[in-house]
């Protein structure tokens, strides 16, 4: 006498290699702390630890006392129209710059990996294929540049440092009573460079220390 017997037919697998790859979620974006679209939260975010700019004017221990008082009791700078004409033209800049190198405009703050008030808005961000990260930063001025100032380059490589990035495209158009002197701005990669990066890091929490209420 036969036996019907079901066969249940079991779903085969795919190989580890057939398995479709999903990039994995960018880590500086879990360090975001506020976006410049909300400039009160932006402004008071970054009162709370050290940014770009502040890093910017760390020459070297010498100056870290005066760096720590306009942190603490604010430099009552709002601008001027050299600034001014700086933040009408990054816009136009910023366009430049994703359509030539793929570098996205950003507005956000994020803090450093394992230090929360190590902090930076670098004007563009970028995740490349291979996954790493490229920024951008965008300057105008009035003088021609043989080179990028050390001021701006300590700016870019703390940048570089509490995103994770590998590289920044810096890019600055000159102009001549705030009309541009050339059709296109000028650009120049900067590497990652880590031994400035440790020293910045080290002046940066001597002004943290120096910023404690009551020391």
């Amino acid at each position: 006498m036969s036996e019907n017997r079901q066969v249940t037919l079991q779903p085969m697998l795919p190989f580890p290699w057939e398995e479709e790859q999903k990039p994995a979620r960018p880590a500086h974006l879990d360090r975001l702390v506020a976006d410049g679209t909300n400039r009160v939260e932006w402004l008071r975010a970054r009162s709370r630890g050290v940014t770009a700019t502040d890093v910017a004017r760390l020459t070297g221990p010498q100056n870290l006392e005066s760096v720590a008082y306009d942190k603490i009791n604010g430099t009552g700078f709002g601008g001027n129209i050299f600034t001014d004409h700086g933040k009408d033209r990054e816009p136009h800049i910023a366009r430049y710059v994703r359509a030539m190198f793929g570098v996205l405009p950003s507005s956000s703050l994020f803090h450093a990996e394992g230090e929360k008030r190590h902090l930076a808005t670098p004007d563009g961000v970028a995740v490349t294929k291979n996954g790493t990260l490229e920024l951008a930063e965008i300057k105008t001025t009035n003088k021609a540049w043989r080179s990028i100032p050390r001021h701006y380059l300590r700016q870019v490589w703390w940048q570089q440092y509490v995103l994770g990035a590998e590289r920044t495209i810096v890019v600055w158009e000159q102009h001549d009573n705030f009309m541009p002197v050339d059709p296109e701005p000028q650009s120049r990669w900067v590497d990652r460079d880590e031994n400035e990066i440790a020293r910045l890091v080290n002046l940066a929490d001597k002004l943290l220390a120096l910023m404690q209420p009551g020391r």
